[in-house]
């Protein structure tokens, strides 16, 4: 029930999914997996390292984890079902509708697309998309959605190879069924990542919506698995996404426009103000 990667060389949580196991454990976005079962996860593949985690519903996996701030602890994750969540709406007290969108999956457009008929219908102006905790999906996907806020044509990410004249545009599909007079805050944290930091830099990039929240994840590499051997191959990076204006999602990141933090007391005692400002935000706009 978690996205995983290499980061800075050491196998990495990206972000818990919802309502899983590895999110009731209390893992989080950019804590390291340091053993597996007691074996030491260093210089670890990860496809060796998801099978080693995966297995039959009911058994357990134990995991040795890094986390800054903290002494290496153990946790004992029980292993399920996952069904990956896609999607949430409501409508706040205070008129700010809120989508968190969980996933990129193939059936997140469509979705999403009954989420923003809930959003029209509701008769209000102000919209938080929430992508904190989003580990990303299909490129499919975060071009589509992005294509109901922008204008047919308009970049959404780049796909940047070593010889720069093959860089490959994805581009709007020109549904931009907003006005101007929509007001529309993105939540981010340490596990948005890859489709979901292709959306929210592209609609900062094109002035469509304010990021709020923590800096994301920073994968934005695009990666071949060439065969080798009958039963060895090897992952090669071979590009790498950019924003619309050219800033590389993998080596520098998105910064939030305003940055709050969620400390694990707000979490304890229920508070979110990262929510709580970006609604602040809309709420004050003209």
């Amino acid at each position: 029930g978690m996205e995983i990667g290499i980061r800075n060389g050491s196998l990495a949580v990206v972000s818990p999914l919802k309502n899983t196991p590895a999110e009731k454990a209390g893992l989080k976005a950019d804590d390291t997996i340091l053993e597996i079962d007691g074996v030491k996860s260093i210089n670890m593949p990860v496809d060796e390292a998801i099978q080693k985690i995966r297995g039959k519903q009911g058994t357990s996996v134990k995991l040795k984890i890094g986390r800054e701030g903290v002494s290496p602890f153990e946790v004992s994750i029980t292993r399920d079902i996952i069904n990956i969540p896609v999607i949430d709406t409501k409508l706040r007290p205070d008129g700010v509708f809120v989508i968190s969108l969980y996933s990129f999956t193939a059936t997140s457009p469509n979705a999403f697309r009954g989420a923003l008929e809930e959003f029209t219908k509701s008769g209000s102006d102000k919209l938080v998309l929430d992508l904190r905790g989003n580990p990303g999906g299909f490129l499919e996907a975060a071009v589509d959605i992005a294509s109901w806020f922008l204008p047919q044509g308009k970049t959404v990410v780049r796909e940047s190879f070593k010889d720069r004249e093959n860089e490959q545009v994805y581009r709007s599909k020109g549904y931009d069924i907003f006005s101007d007079k929509l007001k529309m805050a993105i939540l981010m944290n340490g596990g948005s990542a890859s489709a979901s930091e292709i959306l929210a830099g592209a609609l900062r990039e094109h002035e469509k919506a304010i990021l709020v929240g923590e800096k994301s994840f920073g994968k934005g590499s695009v990666q071949e698995l060439v065969p080798i051997t009958s039963d060895t191959s090897l992952k090669v990076t071979i590009a790498r996404w950019l924003t619309p204006n050219g800033v590389s999602i993998s080596e520098e990141k998105l910064t939030p426009d305003y940055e709050v933090k969620m400390t694990a007391e707000d979490v304890k005692v229920g508070k979110d103000p990262q929510m709580e400002k970006a609604a602040e935000l809309l709420k004050a706009k003209k």
